[in-house]
Formats: structure tokens, C-alpha cells, sequence
């Protein structure tokens, strides 16, 4: 059976930019403080993701007010409750993407979208329902590539989709970082990959819409700038590492 994704292997400079972002990923994670201190770790990882998935919302706010409980914005308090719920999503995500998918809408639109349309998929681009499961199929086993490029997949695809209703964005990146989890790449959702995205966000922009082109370039552009946002992530981990001692 043909793996759809095999072919992105072979765009130029894309399969050097995985096996770099790789190797950056698996050096931060064997930072000596993660074997002391590591759910302080994770826990102000978790913090930093959702303040920059939020701010990539166009809903930016300090990050000390944010872990002093004074931001009440709706977008914010979403991303703050995905980035809680994941870690008891992994198991789940390549078994039933879809519902998976549902369950982050509820909890990144609560408050920001009507009631009736949480976790249900309301539109967006054509063939968004084929698309999903299109998407679905690749998660559940439908191809063999590394997870870094299936992640940058799911999430491309999803910020092309748009296919709910309120931020989208937060569960576009929150399904990469399930992608990432699950695939072993980064089991512990230790990398800060939203941090990558947003140090980089005009980047960021520019290569989502390039992928939604569909064209080659516009895919390895976007794959590419997903490889940048890891090692980013992978250096913000080490910094905080650093920081917890």
C-alpha cells in the first residue's frame, strides 16, 4: 500500500530539516533537570504553549499576568484548558481523531463560540467532511512518515480547513502537538512548539496560506518552518530547564 505522505519526504531540503529539528528535540529532552524537576517543567511549558497559541489568535497577553490568574479573555482560558486536557488525549487521538477533535473544540470555543456548534464541524472549506476523513485516515495509521511531518500535516491541513467555528487555531496546533505525543517524537509534550510558531508568526502565516495552496513549494515551505518551530520549542524547553535547575 502507497504511504500518501512518502512523496513530502522527498521535497528539497525537507527530509535534512526533520533529521536536524530530530536531533535538536531529542538533546533538550535529555536535559539532567527534566529527571528531577519534571512536571515543574511541563507545567510552565503547558503555561508558555497556551499564552503563545493564544497570541497567534491575535489574543496576546503577558505571561505573568496570565500565570497571576488576571486574564479572563475567553480565547486565552480556551487555550489554557487544551493545553491541560492533553496529556489524557494521547492514548485517544490515534484511535479517534475526530473525536478527539471535537472534545479540543469544546474546550478551546467554550465561551467564544454558541453552545450548539461546540465540537461540530460547521463548514469552512469545501469538502471539509471528506478532508477530515481524509485527515482521520492518516492519523490512525494511514501512513509511516516521521511524526514531525505528520503533525505538520494535521496542522496545516486544519488552518486550511478552518473547520469549526470560534479558534480554530488552538485545535489545529494542539492536534500537531497530539500528533508529536503519540508518535513518540515528543512523548511528554515537553517542546514548546506554539512558542516556535509565534517567534516566528509572520513566517508562520505566510506558510500555513502556502500550504493551502497545495503546491509543492507552498507544502515544503510550511514543513520546513514546522522543523524551525521545533527547534525553537526544543531551545525554549532547554531554557526552562535551565531555569528550574
Amino acid at each position: 500500500m502507497t504511504d500518501p505522505l512518502a512523496p513530502l519526504l522527498d521535497l528539497a531540503d525537507v527530509t535534512p530539516a526533520l533529521t536536524a529539528a530530530r536531533s535538536n528535540v531529542d538533546a533538550a529532552l535529555r536535559h539532567r533537570a527534566l529527571r528531577r524537576k519534571g512536571g515543574v517543567v511541563a507545567a510552565e511549558v503547558s503555561l508558555r504553549c497556551a499564552v503563545a497559541s493564544s497570541a497567534l489568535e491575535g489574543h496576546a497577553f503577558a505571561r505573568e499576568d496570565v500565570r497571576a490568574g488576571l486574564v479572563t479573555d475567553p480565547v486565552l482560558q480556551g487555550a489554557l484548558r487544551v493545553a491541560e486536557a492533553l496529556g489524557g488525549l494521547v492514548d485517544l487521538w490515534p484511535r479517534a481523531p475526530r473525536q478527539v477533535l471535537a472534545r479540543l473544540h469544546v474546550l478551546a470555543a467554550r465561551g467564544v463560540s454558541p453552545t450548539d456548534v461546540l465540537g461540530r464541524p460547521t463548514g469552512g472549506a469545501p469538502g471539509v467532511p471528506e478532508r477530515l476523513d481524509a485527515l482521520a485516515a492518516l492519523v490512525t495509521g494511514g501512513t509511516r512518515v516521521p511524526p514531525l511531518l505528520l503533525a505538520a500535516v494535521v496542522h496545516g491541513e486544519l488552518l486550511a480547513l478552518r473547520p469549526f467555528a470560534g479558534p480554530n487555531g488552538v485545535v489545529a496546533r494542539a492536534a500537531a502537538r497530539l500528533v508529536l505525543m503519540s508518535g513518540g517524537f515528543d512523548p511528554r509534550g515537553l517542546v514548546a512548539m506554539e512558542v516556535g510558531h509565534l517567534a516566528r508568526q509572520p513566517e508562520y502565516v505566510g506558510a500555513a496560506n502556502a500550504f493551502a495552496t497545495g503546491t509543492p513549494d507552498g507544502i515544503r515551505s510550511w514543513i520546513r518552518h514546522c522543523a524551525s518551530a521545533a527547534e525553537l520549542g526544543a531551545r525554549e524547553l532547554t531554557e526552562v530547564c535551565d531555569q528550574v535547575g
